[in-house]
């Protein structure tokens, strides 16, 4: 009997313990999802960006304030993908759980000179991506913040 109860609580404590683990493998890992970010934008692939926007995404900087798939994609990653190149970041604070993830820290860019014989500058400033699982379960960038600091010469 002893044995017995003793195989039924191994049982028990093997099944809890491999729950967990489940839970935690299906969470998301914020930097693969900002990488997929990273390397659209890098690759001036302003569909692929699209993809990943939830249809209420909110993108803020300064005074701009964009908000939604259309908006954000127009005015935001159109508007400024010819501007800049070369996304870096450099994260100092994430997190993640089942519906939420997300990266902060500073960014910097490439900034291509606005008329020819112009010197390269170089962006920076601070940024926060944070996704959400939709309700069919895909993840969607859906809050986007960048704070800049003055553009300097290269």
């Amino acid at each position: 009997m002893k044995s017995f109860l003793w195989i039924l609580s191994a049982s028990v404590l093997l099944t809890a313990s491999c729950t967990k683990t489940d839970e935690k493998d299906s969470a998301v890992n914020a930097q693969t999802l900002n990488q997929q970010f990273i390397s659209a934008w890098n690759s001036k692939n302003a569909i692929q960006l699209d993809t990943l926007f939830a249809d209420d995404v909110h993108f803020l900087q300064g005074e701009a304030h964009f908000q939604g798939k259309s908006e954000v994609s127009n005015r935001w990653v159109r508007e400024t993908m010819g501007t800049i190149s070369n996304l870096r970041t450099n994260v100092v604070s994430s997190g993640t759980d089942a519906q939420i993830a997300y990266e902060a820290g500073t960014y910097s860019v490439d900034v291509e000179p606005s008329t020819p014989g112009t010197p390269m500058g170089e962006g920076e400033g601070n940024f926060i991506l944070l996704w959400k699982k939709n309700p069919k379960g895909s993840w969607k960038l859906s809050y986007a913040q960048l704070e800049g600091l003055p553009v300097k010469v290269k």
